[in-house]
């Protein structure tokens, strides 16, 4: 019998794997992947079959093998720093895994300041409708993922500041040398006024979601979500079908403003109408206050035209911001994020590169799955000196997962 094979999703890096199949799909253990229909879709991103395409893990063994009988002795400096990777999220791991590819004897530190363990981030925001428990949503632990790789994690561990003319990067466990320091931390929800970090949740990562999950557990809850932009609206469409009394709230008048032409927030409200989720535009939020009662303490959002909504719980999804203290401290380039050359990822100081949501080509942040794999195989050639492999902005497609309404939108070059 033919061995099971694997096939990776090239948007989002979804493996679909035959011996496994797709259950929640229709698609039973065992299924070829020539058997799938072709209008199966990818069911972390939505892309078509066309979009998958033959996968093979690197084995390692092989690779040390190779690294092994490869002309020349490394050189020490090399040996000794090697790489050091800030971030243990899509662009941290995938970073890791195509510089193992390349070279198997080359040093890498992987810097996170949660377990680093690996997952999805797509599916935070439909786990509740899908039925995935929390438990489910790690791919792999941290620790296992490092064992794979035979790469170094400094799980809990955050990154202070960058000494670029001693190549340090002082960490809360201390210093380390590089010899490429790479930031991969990613971007997080902005907050603006009255919204704080004491007063909301921001669930931009797994760490986030967990507590957040872990707070709903003691039944149906009032959940205030503040931005009905892609990540709000998603977030309101999977906890409303998960019990929960959603109120949603903009400054816009309707939901994915941005698309207003393609008629995207009136689709929504449309099929949002069977659900527990009452949106309301045009909002300016001008406090938000902690009120210990009786039972459990709760909150109340007040508006600059008087109106007031109760919450149990207040998520924010006001968009994301790039944390600029890294760069700072390093004095890199900034344009709405790390400024980057598309042809190797570098940054303005030598030896210091970005990718993923953090960094920024000609001005663009990219804040989507699809281009960081493309990413990290340029960061990677450049790294371990392979044939350079430029990195090439394109259009991407929006999908939004709300499954009440699914949505195709054009999205931005990146």
């Amino acid at each position: 019998m033919t061995p099971w094979q694997k096939y990776i999703c090239d948007a989002c890096g979804l493996i679909y794997d035959e011996a496994l199949g797709d259950p929640d799909s229709g698609l039973a253990p065992g299924t070829r992947f020539a058997d799938i229909p072709e209008d199966w879709v990818c069911p972390l991103c939505g892309v078509t079959k066309a979009d998958f395409s033959p996968y093979q893990p690197p084995c390692l063994e092989t690779l040390k093998a190779q690294a092994r009988d490869s002309a020349g002795p490394r050189p020490a400096a090399r040996q000794a720093s090697g790489v050091v990777i800030v971030g243990a999220g899509r662009a941290g791991w995938t970073l890791a895994e195509r510089l193992r590819a390349q070279d198997a004897a080359l040093p890498i530190t992987l810097v996170s300041d949660c377990a680093g363990d690996r997952y999805d981030k797509p599916l935070l925001s439909v786990a509740l409708a899908r039925g995935i428990t929390p438990q489910q949503l790690v791919k792999e632990s941290g620790c296992d993922a490092a064992q794979r790789l035979n790469i170094r994690l400094l799980a809990h561990t955050h990154a202070l500041r960058i000494d670029a003319a001693r190549q340090r990067l002082r960490t809360t466990r201390g210093n380390l040398a590089y010899r490429h320091l790479v930031l991969a931390h990613g971007a997080q929800t902005g907050l603006p006024s009255p919204l704080s970090a004491a007063n909301c949740w921001r669930i931009n990562h797994l760490s986030d979601y967990l507590k957040l999950r872990s707070a709903l557990q003691a039944g149906p809850q009032r959940i205030a979500i503040v931005g009905a932009g892609l990540i709000g609206s998603e977030l309101a469409n999977d906890l409303a079908l998960g019990g929960h009394q959603i109120t949603l709230l903009d400054s816009q008048p309707e939901p994915l403003a941005r698309w207003q032409d393609q008629g995207a927030g009136a689709q929504l409200l449309q099929a949002w109408q069977a659900l527990p989720i009452r949106f309301i535009g045009g909002i300016e939020l001008t406090a938000v206050q902690r009120i210990d009662g009786d039972n459990q303490p709760h909150y109340r959002l007040s508006s600059a035209c008087g109106q007031q909504f109760d919450a149990d719980q207040v998520i924010a999804a006001t968009g994301l911001q790039t944390p600029s203290r890294l760069a700072r401290s390093a004095a890199l380039d900034w344009d709405y994020g790390i400024a980057v050359d598309p042809a190797t990822m570098g940054s303005s100081q030598p030896g210091i590169y970005a990718l993923g949501d953090c960094a920024s080509v000609a001005g663009t942040v990219s804040r989507f799955i699809e281009p960081i794999s493309r990413q990290a195989s340029t960061l990677a050639a450049a790294i371990c000196g392979c044939q350079p492999l430029r990195y090439e902005s394109r259009p991407v497609v929006v999908r939004v997962k709300t499954s009440s309404c699914p949505l195709t939108l054009p999205g931005a070059t990146l």
